[in-house]
């Protein structure tokens, strides 16, 4: 390939090479290794991995490297057969390859940058897949990776040249000028030099969605009242935003680059810094070794935070105020806000019918600078939530439910996960963050809640924010609003406790939560581990529900199984507060729990409560159970209720009223 990236006409290079992920991982072994040289005509989608998560790609120990030159030394270390490595250090770099090739939804899983830095770095700069997850797709183009089709493959690998606007056609003019440029610092230069000049936006009056609706009252360049509609490429304004220790040295080295080491944010007050996912990174032996480059990460954000003078939320004698989703929508999130940050469960504020999505380190960096983002206005998919849950379920088991059902197939890809209907109603604000948590692990853009008297309620005793002005600021869909994905009715009283099984990725079945299971068709699953914590299962309520389970343990005279360890971390010190006060605390020490004060822990393989060996099996309440990613043992996703309920039983057990008795 030309120096010139991208050129006009896309070929591969002489002696470049094209790798494959295949479900047969000795295939990729003998690629890497071998010298193995396939093409797309010996190999069939269905042989290609799908869902190849982010975790895979650049576990959390490699993310420790801020340089994307180091970080791609280990691209895909988290890509396992038999416990070892598929990818040894450097692999990819030293196999020459410049296209890589997979199946369907490309990316899943955190927001992490460093997936995609990965590939860029080792000499990849064409991304063959059937399908992308919306954050990492966002990623590859702020990079300036181009991604194409199976089609477009087998013409490059016979020797032909493709248009680069066959590669840029399926998107929006401004993505297309992003691309073209070469990636988005190239791109925001030459607009701000008005080298480029935005298209007009010329979306006629509709009835919008609640995502919608936000993104248009945000409009940046645009007349008062305009509208969107889904794919529409506008520049909007963001309310507010956060990182935490594992990307901001990545936002201040790229902005001290961009912009100079004496940069300046106009904004900092509505932005913050968090240090809550690396607190107990120390406790897995994994980890030890790279502490170096953690307390470096840990220097580099405090440097960020003098120097900009944003928000600090830094931990105090080693406890952090806690997991950052779970303590901005107590502390800053407003109803109606558009808020992006550096986590793909940035989406957990939806539940206060706000916009909130992750980003890439290199697109907040943009954002933070200037106050404005790119969007591509993303279609939207509603669940009109009917009924009231049993006794036994949570809304954990409705987004596995929903994970298993629609996200499998496809259906909230990319998409604005709508939540309504009277059945929302019967739910807490902390069970509605559940759903919206999760709308990441569906692939969705993100998740948002309708507004009612108990958000108003919730919002006021957490803020104090005038009644007035969240009623005036709340966003309703508009009758006759399109929903893309189509609408569709949950009736709560039909779900069951569910879990998500680990599948078997020696033999090709991910690790994912769309891996749905009813818990009566399981079979009896022994336990060695029951962890309940993580920004999905640390809110206030989820400790009500490890405490309503232990208190019927206790009245019958039991406690924590012998064999099980039970973990519970708090997601924030309000949390913990509340479990003190209620007398919740005492309770779980007494009943054998394991407490973990509040911040980011095994849900990233960096705390107490991860597997040490690839034997042990693990019952979690956190979002996610790719491989490895909270040790090497098997983990199966449920509710905190089903958490509970197991660590006193040794098996996977649903929860009933009177279940000890």
């Amino acid at each position: 390939m030309t120096d010139i990236w991208p050129p006009e006409e896309v070929k591969l290079s002489p002696g470049k090479r094209v790798l494959f992920l295949t479900k047969d991982l000795d295939l990729i072994k003998q690629q890497l290794y071998d010298g193995l040289n396939l093409k797309i005509s010996d190999v069939s989608p269905e042989d290609l991995l799908d869902d190849i998560n982010t975790d895979a790609m650049t576990p959390a120990w490699v993310c420790f490297d801020h340089d994307p030159a180091e970080i791609a030394k280990n691209a895909y270390a988290g890509l396992m057969q038999d416990g070892i490595r598929v990818f040894r250090e450097n692999a990819l770099i030293d196999g020459g390859f410049e296209v890589i090739v997979s199946g369907q939804r490309k990316g899943t899983g955190s927001s992490r940058e460093t997936a995609a830095q990965c590939e860029r770095w080792a000499g990849i700069r064409i991304v063959i897949a059937s399908s992308f997850a919306p954050i990492h797709e966002r990623n590859n183009i702020n990079l300036g990776q181009l991604m194409g089709d199976y089609e477009m493959l087998e013409r490059l690998q016979n020797g032909e040249g493709v248009n680069l606007e066959e590669f840029t056609s399926r998107y929006d003019p401004v993505t297309k000028l992003i691309i073209e440029n070469g990636g988005l610092f190239p791109f925001a230069s030459k607009l701000q030099s008005k080298e480029i000049v935005l298209p007009p936006l010329e979306t006629p009056d509709c009835p919008m969605t609640m995502a919608e609706k936000i993104i248009a009252r945000n409009l940046v360049g645009q007349s008062d009242g305009q509208c969107v509609k889904p794919h529409d490429p506008v520049i909007a304004q963001v309310q507010g935003g956060y990182s935490h220790e594992f990307t901001t040295a990545q936002v201040h080295t790229f902005l001290s680059q961009e912009y100079g080491e004496d940069y300046t944010l106009p904004n900092p007050s509505k932005f913050a810094v968090f240090e809550d996912h690396l607190l107990y990174a120390a406790h897995n032996p994994k980890f030890v070794p790279h502490m170096d480059k953690v307390q470096t990460l840990r220097d580099l954000q405090v440097e960020f935070q003098k120097h900009t003078g944003v928000r600090d939320y830094s931990a105090k004698d080693g406890v952090s105020p806690g997991i950052c989703h779970q303590v901005a929508r107590e502390e800053f999130i407003e109803v109606g806000d558009f808020i992006q940050a550096t986590d793909s469960h940035t989406c957990m504020g939806g539940a206060s019918n706000a916009l909130t999505y992750g980003v890439g380190a290199t697109e907040y960096s943009s954002l933070v600078y200037s106050g404005f983002t790119f969007v591509k206005v993303p279609e939207s998919i509603r669940f009109e939530l009917i009924g009231s849950l049993n006794d036994g379920c949570t809304a954990k088991d409705v987004i596995l439910y929903i994970l298993s059902d629609h996200a499998r197939e496809e259906l909230t890809l990319n998409r604005s996960m709508e939540f309504g209907g009277p059945g929302l109603t019967s739910l807490s604000i902390d069970e509605r963050a559940t759903l919206c948590n999760m709308a990441t692990e569906c692939s969705g853009r993100t998740g948002i809640c309708e507004p009612d008297d108990a958000l108003f309620d919730w919002m006021e005793k957490a803020q104090g924010i005038s009644r007035t002005l969240m009623e005036k600021m709340s966003v309703t869909p508009d009758k006759g609003a399109k929903y893309d994905g189509g609408i569709h009715v949950i009736d709560l009283g039909e779900i069951v406790p569910m879990v998500a099984h680990p599948g078997d990725p020696d033999k090709g079945i991910p690790s994912d939560p769309t891996n749905g299971a009813n818990i009566s068709e399981i079979g009896e699953v022994s336990i060695d581990i029951a962890y309940g914590g993580s920004c999905t299962a640390g809110k206030e309520d989820d400790i009500s529900y490890y405490a309503m389970v232990c208190e019927a343990a206790e009245k019958m005279g039991l406690k924590v199984n012998e064999n099980v360890e039970f973990y519970i971390q708090y997601g924030s010190g309000l949390v913990k507060d509340l479990a003190v006060r209620k007398g919740w605390h005492d309770l779980f020490l007494r009943v054998g729990v394991k407490l973990i004060d509040p911040g980011c822990g095994a849900c990233i393989g960096a705390g107490p409560g991860v597997s040490i060996d690839q034997e042990q099996v693990t019952v979690s309440a956190i979002n996610r159970n790719f491989q490895g990613r909270s040790g090497p043992g098997k983990l199966y996703l449920a509710s905190p209720l089903t958490v509970a309920t197991s660590a006193f039983t040794g098996h996977i057990s649903a929860w009933e009223n009177g279940f000890f008795e």
